[in-house]
């Protein structure tokens, strides 16, 4: 048995996942030549190129694609086994990576993780930010947090909120100066805040006419990928942001951002955890959703 060979088997994995040296590296918390430097260990261990590289990506060969093939599912087992040992002992220990929109951190993560630091001070969450849909077993997550009208059906999925409520917002000073809409065709006359959906298009914003739903097409000054970055400018008088009435709560009773056409707003589900089917569960993602239970209390 090569043991220097084993030992870097699960830096090979992780460039494979991120199809990068310096994203592996920030995961695994060394320096990129460090990682080069066992990826080509193994490569001249093995005496065959694990990776195809370019100065604008990093994909596996065939070679390498057999070798994480194989390995993989070992060095999982190897893994889930050495966390079900420090369980028994009442330890929770590994690296849980979830991802999950932004709006999430405020609403769900942030008091779930600062419960979880202190019960299990060993392990480690980490959270990747991203507001599009990826698919979570291909990229090695351990679970993913999104609105429950977008998790995938193969998935077992956890409610962590109650229902959201999608709110239009703006300042006192922009209605001041452009007036407050009255229906949802004043709309078309306003600056309204866009945002641009992972997929590449603008997202529609969906409100409630009468007892039916509709969407409509905003126009504005500004187009934003970062959901919260709309809620920002609606603060700075930029224009109206559609948001979650449980993100802007507080603005409103302080006057900060006032509440236009309540009677359109659109009741969503609210937000899950979900993960995928497995014949056992890490106790390292048990003790996260144990924590979740406790702390929000869907």
């Amino acid at each position: 048995m090569d043991r220097h060979l084993i030992s870097h088997l699960p830096v090979v994995l992780a460039v494979a996942r991120h199809k990068g040296f310096a994203s592996a590296a920030a995961e695994l918390g060394m320096s990129p030549s460090a990682v080069s430097h066992a990826v080509r260990t193994v490569e001249d261990r093995l005496g065959a190129p694990l990776f195809a590289r370019t100065t604008r990506s990093v994909s596996l060969t065939e070679a390498g694609a057999r070798l994480v093939a194989s390995i993989e599912p070992a060095l999982v087992d190897i893994s889930k086994a050495a966390e079900a040992l420090s369980a028994e002992r009442g330890e929770v220990t590994g690296l849980l990576r979830i991802n999950a929109p932004r709006i999430v951190l405020e609403t769900a993560l942030t008091p779930v993780l600062a419960k979880l630091a202190w019960r299990h001070p060993r392990l480690t969450v980490e959270i990747f930010v991203n507001d599009a849909l990826v698919d979570i077993v291909a990229q090695g997550f351990d679970a993913g947090i999104r609105l429950g009208e977008s998790v995938q059906q193969d998935m077992i999925a956890l409610r962590l909120t109650q229902p959201l409520k999608a709110i239009l917002v703006a300042s006192r000073a922009y209605l001041d100066a452009k007036g407050a809409p009255k229906t949802i065709a004043d709309l078309h006359r306003h600056n309204c805040i866009g945002y641009r959906l992972g997929s590449g298009g603008i997202f529609e914003w969906e409100l409630m006419d009468g007892k039916r739903s509709t969407t409509i097409k905003t126009t504005g000054t500004a187009i934003v990928t970062d959901a919260t970055h709309a809620l920002d400018l609606a603060l700075a008088d930029v224009g109206i942001a559609y948001t979650f009435e449980q993100l802007v709560r507080h603005h409103i009773r302080e006057r900060r951002l006032i509440w236009l056409l309540p009677q359109t707003s659109v009741e969503q589900d609210g937000l899950y955890l979900y993960y995928p089917r497995r014949a056992s569960m890490a106790p390292k993602l048990r003790a996260f959703i144990d924590m979740a239970k406790t702390v929000l209390r869907p």
